[in-house]
């Protein structure tokens, strides 16, 4: 796969800031009751869907898949920065973390009960994001569920919005227009959560939850 400029410049960024990121953000659930309520809620659809390994995508330093992994799931990270992998390597060792990109995973067709996108897809240019979830429903197994977080646009007439993220370059979206892109990639949306801001967050955005489920084969 050539590596785009967009996904080496964000690789780049998050292998530097790598170390402060998993100091910064280690313990975040512990204050986000909301936040662990749709985790749950994923993990348990996913458990009651049947057996099969949950990919958390864009995994940083391993804390969600790690708490993925207290939930009950077969859980396992992807991250294209390296030092995040390491990271998450020596933190949760008894776990799978590997190196890899959402627009290219290494992983088999219809194999995945879920795939986890929590705030992963922010820095994917608008343009690249079907091919994204393209992947994600391609390593879906039928009636897997996939659950993808992100912070949500405040201008209806703009469906995606641009910001200064501290990392790389990043995009809010509307949470109708993603969910359309969702159902038009096969995906079709199940519940989300939207909620506001809390002030120890540094980005004063709502916050929203997509889960959505994959068609079960036709019989």
């Amino acid at each position: 796969m050539v590596e785009h400029d967009a996904l080496s410049s964000t690789r780049q960024a998050y292998d530097a800031a790598a170390a402060l990121y998993a100091q910064l953000f280690r313990d975040e659930l512990r204050g986000m009751p909301l936040d662990r309520a749709i985790l749950s809620a994923f993990a348990e659809v996913v458990s009651a869907s049947g057996e099969g390994q949950v990919a958390d995508l864009g995994c940083g330093p391993g804390h969600i898949t790690a708490h993925l992994d207290k939930l009950g799931l077969a859980a396992f990270g992807v991250d294209t920065s390296s030092a995040m992998i390491e990271l998450a390597r020596q933190a949760y060792p008894a776990l799978r973390f590997d190196v890899g990109s959402m627009a290219e995973l290494n992983i088999a067709d219809g194999v995945l009960g879920g795939v986890l996108s929590r705030w992963s897809i922010i820095h994917t240019p608008p343009e690249e994001l079907p091919d994204i979830l393209a992947e994600f429903h391609r390593v879906l197994a039928p009636g897997g569920h996939l659950l993808v977080g992100f912070w949500a646009s405040d201008d209806p007439s703009h469906p995606t919005q641009i910001f200064d993220h501290t990392v790389a370059p990043a995009y809010r979206w509307s949470p109708d227009h993603l969910a359309t892109m969702l159902r038009e990639s096969g995906l079709a949306e199940v519940a989300r959560m939207v909620r506001q801001p809390q002030p120890t967050e540094r980005r004063q955005f709502q916050a929203v939850h997509l889960l959505a489920c994959k068609a079960e084969a036709a019989v």
